[in-house]
């Protein structure tokens, strides 16, 4: 159990959720590179009003609290998801896949895209979720560290595992027990998030890059190397270089990857530490290596011969965004069946095939295939057995590590 429990967050927490906001995590498109920030108005105002209502330490629990289930008499599910997360027909104004379900089912799908960031949106839920009350939502889709923190806080419900046939079968190996939900006993990915090493091959003119010890020692690319603002991304792929493990690491493992990045920063071997605007360093070459995400190397790559990637024999970095059921959902039974229908391998290549990121359904390569041959060949879609092997999760932290971290990787980036 956590002993730490601050009733706000700290100045370097509030910091990183700015980054966030304007150009991290929460600027990811799932489609095109310019997924919409919570945009001004809520950096301007709204994060005074989520540094007072922080977010809860996580504490011990015996799981969520179910209410009655309506499912049976109300042919309805409620579905909270990010922005550009769902596939969509030529006209944008229909989800395929959902339209399928409901003629499958007939179960309607309320399908809403007011997720724009973690902290903002558990900033809507969190007064339902503290006073027990319904939040409106059946689905909500948040990244692993937060819905770690929901399930140990005992604010989702537990899953009927009679429900989620597909779920239970092809989830995924490399997605099947994080440390936040062993078993997956209260989630199921939505998709993974992989980081690995972009490169610009034209602006590397011959010069090797395998690891990030090549990015940060290699003195014929200083100044031109890019870290994330992103703590676990740019933390998680030093320590895994220095023989880490990023699941396991102590307070002395974190200092010893801050003075390895630092130790860069000062000698100018790193460029700068940034968000999602790296794509377009890194396509004009004044980026030749840097960390990346995945779902942007796959555009970039479709649109630039110059751009690719490697997976550093150290590992990588893997995270998920991930489907809950909050307390007092009126409609469980319809949410399982909706989160068992995407693992089932036709949906989810239709899925897959549409947002590009990494699916964690097993079976669906020939089913893309069909729809879309390169994707179904693009590891970083569906991984192959030996990248898979190489992925590794950040640990969930406690809320005093989070406070900690956070303050040295800010002085470490100068944010």
């Amino acid at each position: 159990m956590e002993q730490y429990e601050p009733d706000r967050l700290s100045p370097a927490q509030v910091a990183a959720m700015r980054r966030s906001f304007r150009n991290g995590r929460a600027a990811l498109t799932r489609r095109s590179l310019l997924r919409a920030s919570a945009g001004g108005a809520l950096v301007a105002g709204g994060l005074g009003a989520l540094t007072g209502c922080g977010i809860p330490a996580a504490g011990k629990t015996a799981g969520g609290v179910s209410a009655d289930d309506h499912s049976a008499k109300e042919k309805t599910v409620s579905f909270s998801n990010w922005t550009e997360y769902m596939d969509v027909d030529e006209s944008e104004k229909h989800h395929p896949t959902l339209d399928a379900f409901t003629e499958r089912t007939g179960i309607k799908v309320k399908y809403t895209e007011d997720i724009n960031d973690n902290v903002e949106f558990f900033g809507k839920i969190k007064p339902q979720l503290a006073a027990g009350q319904d939040t409106g939502r059946d689905i909500i889709v948040l990244t692993d560290w937060l819905a770690g923190r929901l399930i140990r806080l005992g604010w989702v419900q537990k899953l009927d595992p009679s429900n989620l046939p597909h779920a239970f079968a092809n989830l995924s190996q490399q997605f099947r027990s994080p440390d936040w939900d062993p078993g997956r006993a209260y989630s199921y990915p939505w998709q993974g998030i992989s980081t690995v090493i972009a490169y610009n091959k034209k602006a590397l003119d011959g010069v090797e890059v395998k690891s990030v010890s090549d990015m940060l020692d290699n003195p014929k690319l200083k100044g031109r190397v890019g870290f994330l603002s992103e703590m676990r991304d740019s933390i998680g792929m030093t320590l895994l270089d220095m023989g880490k493990d990023p699941a396991k690491f102590t307070d002395d493992d974190y200092d010893a990857a801050v003075a390895r990045l630092q130790k860069a920063v000062d000698k100018g071997q790193i460029r700068r530490f940034s968000g999602n605007d790296y794509t377009a360093d890194l396509t004009s070459g004044d980026f030749a290596a840097c960390i990346a995400w995945a779902g942007d190397v796959v555009q970039l790559k479709a649109d630039s011969p110059d751009i690719d990637f490697i997976i550093p024999d150290s590992g990588y970095i893997t995270s998920s965004d991930n489907m809950l059921i909050p307390n007092r959902a009126r409609h469980k039974t319809n949410a399982e069946r909706l989160m068992d229908y995407y693992y089932e391998p036709g949906p989810a290549a239709e899925l897959a095939a549409y947002i590009n990121y990494v699916c964690p359904v097993d079976g669906v390569k020939p089913y893309l295939a069909k729809i879309d041959e390169s994707a179904a060949d693009n590891p970083l879609i569906i991984p192959d057995a030996a990248m898979a092997a190489k992925s590794h999760a950040f640990r969930l932290l406690s809320q005093k590590e989070e406070t900690a971290y956070e303050e040295k990787f800010a002085k470490l980036t100068g944010a």
